[in-house]
């Protein structure tokens, strides 16, 4: 597992490709078209490759600095990296993205300067570090990367993010207006049959909207739709959602391009309730390295 300090602004995939960069928010909608020191970013002699000598890169962009913090990479000069593990992405993000001229200041060619994100092995050490180091941007959170994963677009268990009050000046979601809403949102996709669940894969189903409803709203499909989580809140039946007590709001911004993940849901609904401190994330990794010794020294004495 690895873990790193999360910059806080716009997560967005950057495409650099026949001399020109291109920077896209998960809905798809353009947040920078501009020329950049990467392989085929910018039309220049240096940087004249072929057409197949693209780049797209996993970045936040960092509004305060004007810079886009590379979290991932997935392919680099034409060369596809979803399928190769988290480990071996982030040895080629560390070593090629230097090379490249990226990380130096904004030029006339490179409009954006380009950073890497320091990056930790999940002891306890390297929790501590992400947690509490300085770092150059504002934090939004910590990252947690399981090591041999492979890319997955959208939404995946094999990444994570965790937060608190130290790390995130937003630990609890607000609203359009920047403020804590009374009682959690959540925001769900509605199925054919009525269903609501989760952008998961396989998703998860948080209730289901009656016919006589869906035709007085005016709401179809495949539409985002946003509820408050009331009364009994969650209730969950060993480990897992029994029943979710929520009620309908209104229509998603038009701007979201995914509902919800489960795991963001019961994230926003513990720090309200009984939020998971950094004390029981390095208890974790404590209680899971002891685990490991007594299995190793049992594996020993066989």
């Amino acid at each position: 597992m690895y873990v790193l300090a999360r910059p806080a602004g716009r997560r967005c995939i950057v495409v650099s490709s026949n001399g020109t960069t291109v920077s896209r928010l998960r809905n798809g909608s353009v947040l920078h078209h501009f020329p950049s020191a990467l392989p085929s970013g910018a039309r220049t002699r240096e940087n004249s490759g072929s057409g197949q000598s693209y780049c797209i890169l996993d970045c936040i962009y960092h509004e305060m600095d004007q810079t886009y913090y590379v979290i991932d990479m997935v392919c680099w000069r034409g060369y596809p990296l979803y399928d190769c593990t988290a480990e071996f992405r982030f040895f080629w993000l560390s070593s090629k993205l230097a090379e490249t001229g990226a990380c130096k200041p904004p030029s006339h060619y490179h409009r954006y300067r380009f950073c890497t994100v320091p990056f930790y092995n999940c002891d306890q050490s390297g929790l501590l570090r992400a947690y509490t180091e300085g770092v150059t941007y504002v934090k939004d959170g910590l990252l947690f990367y399981n090591k041999h994963a492979h890319y997955q677009t959208g939404n995946t268990p094999l990444t994570l993010v965790w937060k608190d009050e130290k790390c995130s000046q937003y630990v609890i979601d607000t609203d359009n207006n920047g403020e804590v809403p009374s009682q959690q949102q959540v925001v769900l996709e509605l199925q054919n049959d009525g269903k609501l669940i989760t952008s998961d894969d396989p998703p998860v189903v948080f209730g289901c909207l009656d016919q006589d409803f869906i035709q007085k709203s005016g709401v179809r499909p495949n539409n985002l739709l946003r509820f408050a989580i009331v009364g009994e809140g969650l209730i969950f039946v060993d480990g897992k959602l029994g029943k979710a007590d929520i009620q309908y709001v209104g229509k998603s911004n038009r701007a979201r391009a995914f509902a919800d993940s489960y795991s963001k849901v019961i994230f926003q609904y513990m720090a309200r309730h009984a939020p998971l401190k950094i004390d029981d994330l390095l208890a974790s990794i404590s209680s899971s390295n002891d685990y490991q010794e007594k299995t190793r020294d049992v594996e020993m004495s066989g």
